[in-house]
């Protein structure tokens, strides 16, 4: 077994690649192919049920292109490698990312065949950027995407996610929580996430903390003695006398009772949150909150609101941490330009937009009626259309960030609230959508496109 860390950090992550990146680039190498190359990373179709999803993850992106390096432990492994010779690993000693990149800020609506981002540099640096920034790209908007759904669901109640504990590793606990907040989340149970990011952290009790006391009114009090504004779950045996035993808590200390909420977490959540007001409110406990668990999703959310159940907040655990009715993209990260040609496939199903491009997006109407109507993928040079505003920015150059690559998560969530407005309402619901939104190709990409094809055959391929 390895004594080395499994963890990813800064100081490893160029290692975190497939084999054949390390592969191709050797050849490139060898070849002395070190001209400019662009690569694209989109996604192709939407999961079943979406009809957007939620751009994430750019920031992982931007820090390894910045911190892109192989370190002398990589080094020394790559050169004990048969496939590898002592001079091309030498070289990638030196290897840094040097170019440029333009993406979707985070929080922005994205749709099939847009970039979320383009990368712009030396072929090898930028052969290299595939795997990891596809990875953290691809993780991120998944799960902004499911956390935008379980928000829109909970019409203005809180959400917080209680994911950890089943989502699929470590990496993706945390850069969910971080996805989650993008998205519009309230807070996380994750305390490292609310370390790292600063994202509000937020916890309950387990039913195990009732178990191991003799009776749950002990319990009850014994915890609100400690976390006097705490939230009681109060379901461990029977809901409803759970709910009685909080309003006999009430009873004992009188003024010194500031518990927040209670939290149902099984059976007929509807019902019992119905039952629960009923006895809350009973008991002049108006101002004691009801907040929601267990098996959680943005379809059990949004039927609950449905039935006016007196619910004030939601915890969404499994169902979001991993996505579970769409938890991967066809997404892809593909050369669209070299040597300062367009470069394309013409495989059936996945023909690519040669060159570097801009998206814009369309919008008609006029103050709060102003809505997005379609998208224009075009080639980056071309002028707007009427009515029409860039969404890829230029948020590096030279391998260092712009100031458009230095936005604060919480920037990123008030555009994620700002941009998801301005799409029809139609878009923003959870029902699958008759017509998709449209999406064109600029007649000027269609040309190039076009040519580029013409080219590449004339050439044998």
């Amino acid at each position: 077994m390895s004594d080395r860390s499994p963890w990813v950090t800064d100081e490893n992550a160029a290692l975190l690649t497939d084999l054949y990146q390390l592969t191709m680039v050797q050849a490139y190498w060898r070849e002395g192919l070190d001209g400019d190359a662009v690569f694209s990373l989109y996604y192709r179709t939407l999961p079943e049920g979406r009809s957007y999803l939620l751009a994430c993850g750019l920031e992982d992106a931007l820090r390894f292109l910045e911190t892109f390096r192989f370190g002398p432990d990589a080094l020394e492994f790559l050169a004990g490698r048969d496939e590898f010779s002592r001079e091309f690993v030498d070289w990638l000693g030196g290897l840094r990312f040097e170019g440029d990149v333009w993406a979707l800020p985070e929080g922005t609506p994205v749709f099939p065949g847009e970039p979320l981002l383009e990368v712009r540099g030396e072929i090898a640096a930028a052969q290299l950027a595939e795997t990891l920034v596809m990875n953290q790209v691809h993780l991120q908007t998944v799960l902004a995407s499911k956390a935008a759904r379980v928000v829109a669901a909970a019409a203005g109640r809180a959400v917080v996610d209680f994911g950890l504990r089943r989502m699929h590793g470590t990496d993706a606990g945390m850069k969910g929580a971080r996805a989650y907040h993008v998205a519009g989340l309230a807070g996380t149970s994750n305390v490292l996430a609310g370390r790292v990011y600063g994202v509000p952290i937020a916890g309950t009790m387990a039913h195990s903390y009732v178990q191991a006391h003799d009776d749950e009114q002990g319990a009850f009090r014994a915890f609100a003695e400690l976390y006097p504004e705490t939230v009681l779950l109060v379901d461990t045996y029977d809901t409803l006398e759970g709910v009685r035993n909080v309003v006999r808590l009430a009873r004992e200390l009188g003024d010194d009772f500031r518990v927040r909420a209670i939290r149902l977490d099984s059976g007929d959540l509807a019902e019992l949150a119905v039952r629960s007001r009923e006895i809350l409110d009973q008991a002049g406990l108006e101002r004691v909150e009801i907040f929601a668990s267990g098996g959680l999703d943005e379809h059990s959310v949004a039927a609950l609101v449905a039935k006016g159940a007196p619910i004030d907040g939601f915890g969404v655990g499994t169902a979001m941490g991993v996505s579970k009715d769409a938890p991967a993209l066809d997404i892809a990260y593909k050369l669209t330009a070299y040597a300062g040609k367009g470069r394309l496939k013409l495989s059936p199903g996945k023909k690519i937009l040669p060159g570097r491009k801009q998206v814009f997006r369309v919008e008609e109407g006029e103050g709060e009626a102003r809505r997005a109507a379609r998208d224009v993928i075009a080639r980056a040079d071309e002028e707007a259309p009427p009515g029409g505003r860039p969404l890829l920015a230029h948020v590096m150059a030279g391998g260092r960030r712009l100031p458009a690559g230095r936005v604060s998560l919480d920037q990123a969530r008030e555009r994620a609230r700002a941009e998801t407005a301005l799409l029809p309402e139609r878009l923003r619901g959870l029902e699958p959508l008759a017509e998709p939104y449209p999406v064109e190709v600029s007649a000027g990409l269609r040309a190039f496109q076009e040519e580029v094809a013409l080219r590449v055959e004339g050439e044998g391929g």
